[in-house]
């Protein structure tokens, strides 16, 4: 590990030579400087972790050498020491950016701890910042992989509304990369700092919902044993983004609203609202416009958070971008596998080109991770694809085993089974085909224990 360096800015010469053998027992890498005026321009060749200095110096004081250096570099760390314990001039020390100050005389073992918890501090500081860089490289929109026109115009469009703070309404099937969005948006906002807080709205039954996303009060309800501040709260001065905003009540949608129009949220058992500055980002693979004309889904709520609308195409309408993402995909689990990049097979990618991906980018990576571990050679053919894909009529998996003469069940299970693969698994737009409910619907897929035929969640 690299040793610390330090600057030591004392006009005795005492001083300086105790501070030196000091901190060179201690393992750091010590200069020490009996002159100010020297000393900073040592600071602005040499690139410093700390610098200890006195306040009261000839020349140039410690405050000035304080603001002079920061001036050069804004990260350098500060501790003054003073002969006085003069509170107003170490507030003025403290204001100008030192970390903290040392009164002398001094013991020892008091200037260490300063010294170790300023330098711990400034490490912590550092990976934060660069987990953040990070984590925004991963959430950058080059991340949402396509060069066909609709990709390119959606993330030109994405990056100018990352500049706004206005409420947005993301459409797209199941597995088209509406999270992917929402968080490139968030991390190219000025909340970038701040929490990106998520939520499945569909997770979770309507009481377990309420509560997450505006918290509640010790003894609302059973089990609510404490306060429990809820995800609007958490995500206060960052981004919420709402999943599957289409599967909430009615009364959940009420306080979206009033969280939308009023920026205020009151928790389950409360009466007294609370102030939250939180962006929405709101999701959906129904068509809210088409609920909205069903009576499911509040007008109201749909235009506060349809004011701007980004529609993600479903792969099979942008096939220019399967070869683009094939490629990656293959690239990336290589990678993680640790063994020699793969090709693709002519036949193997002619196949993925004309496949249907009702399960769209996360169906294409799942089956792409599925192909480069099965894969024996270096080529992968289409006897590494998952059988479910090369399956020619889906529905037949659930019914090549009914009877001769079908009864009422059978036609019932295989004729909703239809239609939710029809409608790429959007149960609530299922639903309004079937003519029933969203919770009968629910309560049918468990009955007949139906699976989607990609077994992925919205990402």
């Amino acid at each position: 590990m690299e040793k610390a360096k330090i600057m030591v800015v004392d006009d005795e010469e005492s001083m300086c030579s105790f501070m030196q053998i000091m901190l060179d027992k201690e393992g750091y890498k010590t200069t020490a400087s009996q002159d100010s005026k020297i000393a900073l321009e040592r600071i602005k060749k040499e690139n410093y972790d700390l610098v200890i200095a006195d306040l009261l110096m000839p020349e140039m004081s410690g405050l000035e050498l304080l603001s002079e250096a920061k001036s050069v570099n804004p990260d350098l760390s500060f501790i003054v020491m003073t002969a006085f314990a003069s509170v107003d001039t170490a507030i003025e020390a403290l204001k100008n950016g030192a970390y903290d100050y040392i009164t002398k005389p001094f013991k020892v073992d008091e200037i260490k701890i300063a010294i170790k918890k300023c330098l711990e501090q400034k490490k912590i500081t550092h990976e934060n910042i660069r987990l953040k860089q990070e984590l925004k490289k991963k959430s950058d929109f080059d991340c949402f992989i396509g060069n066909s026109p609709e990709i390119v115009k959606l993330k030109k469009m994405a990056e100018k509304v990352a500049r706004s703070d206005s409420t947005v309404l993301i459409e797209g099937e199941s597995g088209t990369g509406k999270e992917l969005i929402a968080k490139a948006i968030h991390y190219h906002s000025q909340r970038a700092d701040k929490s990106f807080v998520t939520i499945n709205c569909a997770a979770l039954p309507e009481n377990l919902l309420e509560s997450e996303l505006f918290g509640h009060i010790k003894g609302s309800f059973t089990g609510a044993v404490k306060d429990k501040d809820g995800l609007f709260k958490v995500a206060d001065g960052g981004t919420f983004f709402s999943d599957e905003v289409g599967m909430t009540s009615p009364a959940i949608q009420v306080k979206l609203l009033r969280a939308l129009e009023e920026k205020e949220i009151t928790p389950v058992g409360g009466t007294t609202p609370m102030k939250v500055d939180v962006r929405l980002i709101a999701a959906t693979n129904a068509d809210l416009e088409q609920e909205v004309r069903l009576g499911n889904f509040r007008p109201d709520l749909y235009y506060r958070l349809n004011v701007i609308s980004i529609k993600i195409p479903p792969l099979r309408e942008r096939r220019d971008d399967i070869k683009l993402l094939t490629s990656y995909f293959i690239k990336k689990y290589c990678e993680n596998m640790g063994i020699e990049k793969k090709s693709i097979s002519e036949e193997t990618m002619k196949f993925l080109l004309s496949y249907k991906w009702p399960g769209n980018v996360r169906e294409l990576e799942n089956t792409i991770e599925h192909a480069v571990l099965l894969a024996k050679g270096i080529q992968i053919n289409m006897e590494d694809l998952p059988e479910k894909i090369k399956e020619p009529n889906p529905v037949e998996l659930v019914t090549d085993t009914r009877p001769s003469t079908p009864d009422l069940e059978s036609i019932e299970k295989a004729y909703i089974y239809w239609v939710l693969n029809q409608t790429g698994w959007q149960k609530s737009k299922a639903a309004s085909i079937l003519g029933i409910d969203s919770s009968t619907l629910y309560r049918k897929i468990e009955k007949y224990q139906l699976k989607s035929p990609l077994a992925v969640g919205d990402k």
